[in-house]
């Protein structure tokens, strides 16, 4: 029941039995001494409260997190301006752990030296040391997953991942685990094979210790990125937008892990679809200049045909998503075509002003072929990555039949061969260079589709065009017989239309059995037909389908 004036009360709670044996005498003294330690304490406060934002609580002098679930995040971000765990609950701790560590050091030494408080000591709390030391134990591993004995950004540049970069990028990647991310609108419920190059590298950032974000844009889906568009994206509802989400996620997982703390999908459509309008452009809308923004790429290229004011509102939803992802998950890295260098520095510029962070950019060249055409297009449409749309043979052979000139840089690209094979492949000359492609065609087709369907895929090459393997494993056609030639081309995908199969015909390029055909009006009977009762059906040199009589 005794009362306690402030300067007992702080001994109390530090060393209770000198507050007993505190001889009367030096009650002035120590009470102005506990003043002083006090009025200091509140200063060291308001101090730290000063330079956080009034979108992060400050956690005082211990670093405790909890994740959803309850559990202690078991990855702690230690780097940066902001030590922030990776988690969205995070409490955002203004200044590095180390500098943290450093003032709470300063202020025991200070504490020490004028009242001898020797009690007063500065402990983290067992959640956020155990975090760091699983940090520590991942990265120390040094395994194939998750490692930083080799520098991720070299390991992009030796491989011609890398067209430009912010300052900085490089020491980055090679001193800490970097959470970084790659947007992917829902355009489709299937990505096509111009994504495979952030999707790769993607996969190399993650293999050498960095942890993905595939962000896949529920929200600015719904507006479209004018970036490389010649004219307004079509819109789509909500329903669509969501099977589209689910078909990409597939395709992601094959190149990515998206398990528990190596990396995450998430969708802009929960934060961005609930915003509302006049406070976004009270908060964000005075930080974007429209003179800078009218000499984007994205921007000056449709100006000549016309842009409505939705797409030119993309870049800021754009970059508002780098800023949402800094806040909730550390992400420091975003990646993307060099289509979208202008956006991605207005994400940049945007942490940085609200969060006085340093974030950072690398992009990769827009690829096109040795021919000049753009990468993933073909006479019969795009490339798609679901097997579905494009099927695991067409998909190998699409790799097979490359310019010669490709097949070097392609199997940096596409493959995780290491670059010493790289470079024995690249000494293969003239015919021998098939060899190099076969290998590019196999190493491809397993990364998305597994090996089965790669070595499937293989037979099939080998009985369609090199008289070897199983002609089971060709692509096939069932149909009744007899069939007019020009129905069963139409029908079959060899050509798009009636019409097309007329015109290719007369222009000598169908083959029945290796013989070819003139007569659009040829009839196909059983005559025709091996002891497995099929055909091998011909367009060009290169498509061959076995044709299976039911």
């Amino acid at each position: 029941g005794q009362s306690f004036g402030p300067e007992k009360r702080l001994l109390l709670a530090t060393d209770p039995e000198r507050v007993q044996s505190a001889p009367p005498q030096r009650t002035a003294a120590i009470g102005a001494v506990s003043i002083a330690i006090l009025f200091s304490l509140v200063m060291f406060s308001v101090g730290i409260c000063c330079r956080g934002l009034t979108s992060n609580r400050l956690v005082g002098s211990q670093l405790a997190v909890t994740s959803k679930s309850g559990m202690t995040s078991n990855r702690a971000r230690l780097f940066g301006r902001h030590a922030r765990l990776s988690n969205p609950r995070v409490e955002r701790i203004p200044g590095s752990v180390s500098k943290y560590k450093k003032a709470c050091s300063d202020l025991n030494r200070f504490l020490n030296e004028r009242a001898g408080l020797h009690q007063f000591i500065y402990r983290p709390t067992q959640a956020f040391s155990s975090a760091a030391e699983s940090l520590g134990q991942n990265v120390a591993a040094g395994n194939e997953e998750n490692s930083l004995s080799t520098n991720a950004f070299e390991v992009l540049e030796e491989r011609g991942f890398l067209k430009e970069s912010t300052e900085g990028v490089k020491e980055l990647l090679g001193k800490e685990p970097v959470t970084f991310y790659v947007g992917f609108d829902p355009t489709a419920d299937s990505l096509h094979i111009g994504s495979l190059v952030p999707l790769m590298a993607m996969a190399h950032l993650q293999r050498n210790g960095h942890i993905p974000i595939a962000l896949v844009g529920g929200g600015t889906g719904m507006i479209g990125d004018p970036s490389g568009k010649e004219e307004a994206r079509q819109m789509m509802t909500v329903e669509t937008i969501e099977q589209n989400k689910n078909g990409i996620r597939k395709q992601i997982e094959k190149f990515i892990d998206l398990g528990e703390g190596k990396g995450r999908m998430v969708d802009n459509g929960d934060w961005l679809l609930g915003l509302k309008y006049i406070d976004f452009l009270r908060d964000f809308g005075a930080l974007f200049s429209v003179n800078v923004m009218l000499t984007k790429a994205s921007v000056k290229t449709r100006l000549e045909k016309g842009m409505s004011f939705l797409e030119f509102n993309y870049q800021l939803l754009q970059a508002y998503d780098f800023l949402e992802l800094f806040r909730r998950y550390n992400c420091k890295l975003q990646i993307g075509g060099d289509d979208q260098w202008g956006n991605i520095v207005g994400g940049i510029d945007l942490v940085r002003r609200l969060e006085q962070a340093e974030v950072g950019a690398l992009t990769f060249p827009l690829l096109t072929t040795a021919t000049g055409a753009k990468m993933g297009k073909t006479a019969s449409g795009a490339v798609w990555l679901d097997a579905s749309r494009y099927s695991a043979y067409d998909y190998f052979q699409y790799w097979v039949n490359v310019d010669d000139r490709d097949v070097s840089r392609f199997l940096k690209l596409f493959t995780f061969l290491p670059m010493s094979k790289i470079q024995e492949l690249n000494k293969l000359e003239g015919a021998d260079i098939r060899q190099a492609k076969q290998v590019l065609a196999y190493e491809a087709t397993s990364i998305l589709h597994g090996k089965d369907a790669a070595e499937e895929a293989l037979k099939g090459a080998q009985a369609a065009f090199g008289g070897t393997g199983d002609v089971n494993s060709m692509p096939h056609y069932e149909t009744e017989f007899p069939t007019g030639i020009v129905n069963l081309l139409a029908a079959s995908g060899l050509c798009s239309s009636k019409a097309d199969a007329k015109r290719t015909i007369a222009g000598g390029g169908i083959r029945i059995n290796g013989e070819k055909i003139s007569d659009p009006e040829l009839d196909l009977d059983d005559s025709m037909l091996d002891d497995a009762n099929a055909l091998v059906l011909q367009k060009g040199k290169k498509n061959k389908l076995r044709i299976v009589k039911v």
